[in-house]
């Protein structure tokens, strides 16, 4: 009886772990699940079987072994595609993004928002959550959190909007708080319920179960996102550059942890400079990469005046998909490439990552001419010259969304029991 508590007790325990490892992709079939766990054969059968019946893992109930493998066959395992969900939301200076994410990083619906963001961050917060309750009302699924990502670094552990220079809140916005009371007031369920949201709730109440907000820098949880589910996959010091529709932003991903430094605002690689003598920045500098590789500063350079229709992200990739023969829009991609690999090759002076991916426009430019950028980090980078630093593109659709997801996800691999009432 001791011996078979002794072997529940510890399964219990590595349910977080073996849920992470199914979560991350790094278990595909429970042999390796077994392996990494460093446990019997039988431990991990339970551990599975207990996950499977929290409604979060499948099991293949017909185990086959791959193709030229010897052994015994082992059970397949992989997330549960009908499984609960977590509410993430960003938003972004054109306006904002509402999805349903599953475990595996999996997004299972999706509406956005093309709005002017107003100075009162509640307004569209509330406008954010809104469509992503009415995702989860049409979807039916078990809620079990919910994430934010924001174009500002968040300080902790209050919560607050440390520095958003491309929207017009406040420094110091509490951006965590608002998000929660929005979140309340939407009726969007927690852990503690398995329906789907009520219609609403009168402003100020709180829905049982509601779930905690978390919110972070969405350049951040972009990094987080690909070093679990994408480009950053097996890399020990991940360097994330990117912008997104204004501006540039960075993150450092050490051994599987962000790095934040002491308030949240570490790797604001955006003001770095790398034209001396250019454009005013909105930190008070000049010549900042977060002016002089944006989207705006794209369209600038190749002579295009931004418009109206859709965002400034958008624009600068049409412009440079269908137009890149133009003379213009050639010569634009190549000063961008230049400056940003200026930045890129100090922060492997500093930082010496082994591996860099690049998102939003960024991603593009490098697709566009792969060997200048290299030659330009290469030429500039003491590592660089010694070997290289992988230069990938960033393989994720909306990876901020991801790893907003990611934020709420956190409580359940720690301790799925508890996170689900179980």
């Amino acid at each position: 009886m001791t011996q078979t508590r002794t072997r529940l007790e510890r399964g219990r325990g590595a349910l977080g772990p073996a849920l992470e490892l199914v979560h991350t992709g790094r278990a595909p079939t429970r042999a390796v699940l077994t392996a990494e766990l460093g446990v019997t054969r039988a431990t991990a059968g339970a551990v599975a079987a207990e996950l499977e019946a929290l409604g979060l893992i499948r099991v293949d109930s017909r185990p086959g072994a791959a193709a030229g493998t010897q052994g015994r066959p082992s059970h397949r395992l992989t997330v549960a595609p009908d499984g609960p969900v977590v509410l993430a939301a960003q938003v972004h200076v054109d306006g904002f993004r509402a999805a349903l994410v599953g475990l595996g990083g999996r997004i299972v619906a999706t509406a956005a928002g093309c709005m002017t963001v107003p100075a009162d961050p509640a307004a569209v917060l509330d406008a954010v959550v809104e469509a992503g309750a009415g995702l989860l009302r049409a979807s039916g699924r078990r809620c079990l959190g919910a994430g934010l990502a924001v174009p500002s670094a968040v300080a902790e552990p209050e919560g607050t909007a440390l520095n958003p220079l491309h929207v017009a809140w406040q420094a110091g916005a509490p951006v965590r708080e608002l998000f929660r009371r929005s979140l309340a007031r939407a009726g969007v369920p927690g852990p503690g319920d398995a329906t789907a949201a009520p219609a609403g709730l009168p402003a100020g109440d709180t829905a049982p179960g509601a779930p905690t907000g978390q919110a972070g820098n969405d350049v951040n949880l972009a990094a987080l996102a690909e070093y679990r589910h994408g480009a950053g996959r097996g890399a020990r010091q991940l360097l994330c550059v990117a912008t997104g529709h204004r501006g540039v932003g960075g993150a450092l991903v050490l051994d599987g942890r962000l790095h934040t430094g002491s308030s949240g605002l570490a790797l604001e690689v955006g003001h770095l400079t790398v034209h001396e003598e250019g454009r005013a920045c909105h930190c008070g500098s000049r010549g900042c990469l977060d002016v002089e590789a944006d989207p705006l500063a794209f369209l600038t350079a190749a002579g295009r005046e931004p418009g109206p229709e859709v965002s400034l992200l958008q624009q600068a990739r049409d412009l440079l998909r269908d137009e890149y023969a133009d003379p213009s829009v050639r010569a634009a991609a190549h000063l961008l490439i230049d400056r940003l690999g200026r930045g890129l090759a100090g922060l492997v002076n500093i930082l010496n990552p082994d591996r860099i991916i690049l998102g939003g426009l960024h991603r593009d430019l490098l697709d566009a001419d792969p060997e200048r950028l290299r030659a330009v980090v290469a030429e500039r980078s003491l590592w660089g010259r010694s070997g290289g630093v992988p230069l990938l593109p960033c393989t994720l659709d909306y990876n901020s969304l991801v790893g907003a997801a990611e934020l709420a996800w956190q409580p359940v691999l720690d301790d799925p029991l508890r996170a689900l009432g179980a």
